[in-house]
């Protein structure tokens, strides 16, 4: 009897420890290093930003573990076919010609371009950049949108490498506006509330969505993620992730 109870216990012993292991399956996550705040190597060479903290609460909300692993941007998609990465997250936009290589799970951020004007601008819209000496990140979105009304060939478009040093630029009265990434100039702000900068949304800009990537076909992941982010932003971690990175109007992402 004694005998059975050992084994029953020992068989028990097992099933839990199954059962844990399990739960705690380990997905690689590749995200590039050099998109802040949204995925960024800190000084102990660890990735961190907004991504970073996405991917970690719905892997907790969803329970299993994830490994990092920083990915360059250039061949990305391509270590999700080949199971070197089961997840990319690295502020990917969803669009028609990639939906076509991987999978996207639900929108988690709205990747949409703004204009940045000091606090007592009278800008309201795109029009109104006209006569305005105007900053874009070259060849962005925003460049392409500015282009378009004011003519690409324009001498009131200035063209810069990155979003800091344009709203530096804008900062020191260089120019009357910028348009740049609603995220990264939103962290920008964040960091820097010395300089009174305002955003001015406008429908030009089109609506996009970032989106967190698993390869084509593999709905069993994208089931526990799109579930992991639904969670976290019933609960309020998603809110308070976004806000702790941009500011307090955090967006209600649609849920297709």
């Amino acid at each position: 009897m004694l005998k059975k109870m050992i084994l029953a216990g020992c068989f028990a012993a097992a099933m839990v420890s199954g059962m844990t292991m399990a739960a705690q399956q380990t997905y690689v996550v590749g995200s590039g290093g050099t998109y802040r705040p949204f995925e960024f190597e800190n000084s102990q060479k660890q990735l961190e930003g907004f991504d970073i903290d996405i991917i970690k609460a719905i892997a907790k909300a969803e329970n299993f573990d994830i490994k990092l692993v920083n990915t360059p941007w250039e061949g990305i998609f391509a270590t999700l076919s080949s199971g070197d990465r089961d997840i990319i997250i690295s502020g990917i936009t969803i669009t028609d010609k990639r939906q076509k290589m991987v999978d996207f799970s639900t929108p988690y951020f709205p990747a949409e371009q703004s204009i940045v004007v000091p606090s007592g601008s009278k800008v309201d819209s795109v029009n109104a950049l006209k006569g305005q000496k105007v900053g874009v990140v070259n060849s962005s979105t925003g460049d392409i949108v500015v282009s378009d009304v004011l003519g690409k060939n324009s001498t009131d478009i200035k063209r810069f490498d990155n979003t800091p040093l344009m709203l530096q630029e804008l900062y020191e009265d260089g120019l009357g506006a910028a348009v740049g990434d609603v995220g990264v100039v939103k962290y920008y702000i964040k960091n820097h509330p010395e300089k009174a900068f305002k955003l001015v949304p406008d429908s030009k800009f089109e609506r996009q969505y970032f989106g967190i990537a698993v390869a084509k076909g593999n709905q069993e992941l994208l089931g526990k993620i799109n579930a992991g982010l639904k969670k976290i932003v019933a609960d309020g971690t998603y809110a308070k992730i976004y806000t702790q990175w941009f500011d307090a109007n955090v967006p209600v992402l649609p849920t297709k």
